[in-house]
């Protein structure tokens, strides 16, 4: 049997040059691009997504953009399917996957796996809201603790929301939270993987990045682009495409909610705080992710440090 084929990722908060850098790494590692990004799967969002253009691909093969129409759902779950499957054909044609991005759930899903969990059940929890209000929270957390002492041991007495949803996991499927979590471990990430991080350091320049590339989306015709998605008549701002950063604010401003500075404003300031998440999130990988800072590092040190590693685990 063969050994697994390794995997390189690639993440980073917006605007720290993710795209260009994913297919210099392919280029000289003999790569294909798969994108890790909620808003790129959805076809005619290409100017407020940054969605690297033709040209820019350089004729490297990018997987998972413009799969989607707007009105249409994407989860962490079918991304994971899809991407395990994207690297299973890129594998059999003898190239690297690379995993490119900024949508740190879709990574969570696809490096550490999902629970297969029941959806809420409202006439279920109201039942145990009802029992709650009867029998108290303590008595809650003991029942737990009969039934999945994993579970009760991790979370606290005085934790409601927790302690209900376990117990309605529980009642719904007859596995243990506990156990169904086990089992979203065992999925794991069936591949050697090289985690790069692009942390930088100076957030006074990411945040001008941030900025300076907005702008450049306004030049380029961004809100015209909004307006043709209106036009379809087949969406609504409530939908998970339109909330995506900028779309959400351009919808508003279009509807009249605020002038073009307010809303130039709100968009930029929403930009700077899913930066600020993703780079909590990459913090929160640990000794799992290499970090290097996309301001003081060349992509040539970059390229050479991931060729070295495939030699390594090759």
């Amino acid at each position: 049997m063969s050994s697994p084929r390794p995997v390189l990722a690639l993440l980073g908060p917006t605007a720290t040059g993710k795209t260009g850098l994913a297919v210099q790494l392919a280029e000289q590692l003999d790569g294909e691009v798969i994108s890790v990004d909620s808003a790129l799967v959805y076809r005619g969002m290409d100017i407020g997504t940054a969605k690297p253009t033709a040209e820019e691909r350089r004729g490297i093969p990018h997987h998972l953009i413009d799969v989607l129409e707007p009105t249409e759902a994407w989860s962490a779950a079918a991304f994971r399917a899809a991407a395990l499957d994207c690297i299973a054909a890129i594998h059999a044609r003898g190239r690297l996957p690379i995993l490119a991005g900024g949508t740190m759930l879709y990574f969570k899903a696809l490096f550490e796996g999902l629970a297969d969990l029941p959806e809420a059940d409202p006439e279920l929890r109201a039942r145990l809201e009802a029992e709650r209000a009867e029998r108290g929270l303590a008595a809650l957390h003991a029942e737990l603790a009969t039934v999945d002492p994993e579970a009760a041991a991790r979370i606290r007495p005085t934790d409601p929301q927790r302690i209900l949803r376990a117990l309605e996991v529980w009642r719904l499927t007859g596995v243990p939270l506990s156990e169904h979590h086990r089992r979203q471990q065992a999925q794991g990430f069936p591949h050697p993987l090289l985690a790069l991080g692009l942390m930088p350091r100076d957030r006074a320049l990411l945040h001008r990045r941030i900025a300076e590339r907005f702008d450049a989306m306004l030049t380029a015709g961004f809100l015209d682009e909004v307006r043709r998605l209106r036009a379809r008549g087949d969406l609504q701002p409530g939908l998970p495409a339109m909330r995506s950063v900028g779309y959400r604010q351009a919808w508003a401003h279009l509807d009249g909610e605020y002038d073009a500075d307010t809303f130039r404003h709100k968009a930029i300031v929403a930009t700077r705080q899913l930066a600020k998440r993703q780079i909590t999130w990459m913090r929160g990988m640990g000794d799992r992710l290499r970090c290097v800072d996309p301001f003081e590092t060349s992509p040539e040190g970059v390229i050479a440090d991931a060729s070295a590693w495939l030699t390594r685990v090759s």
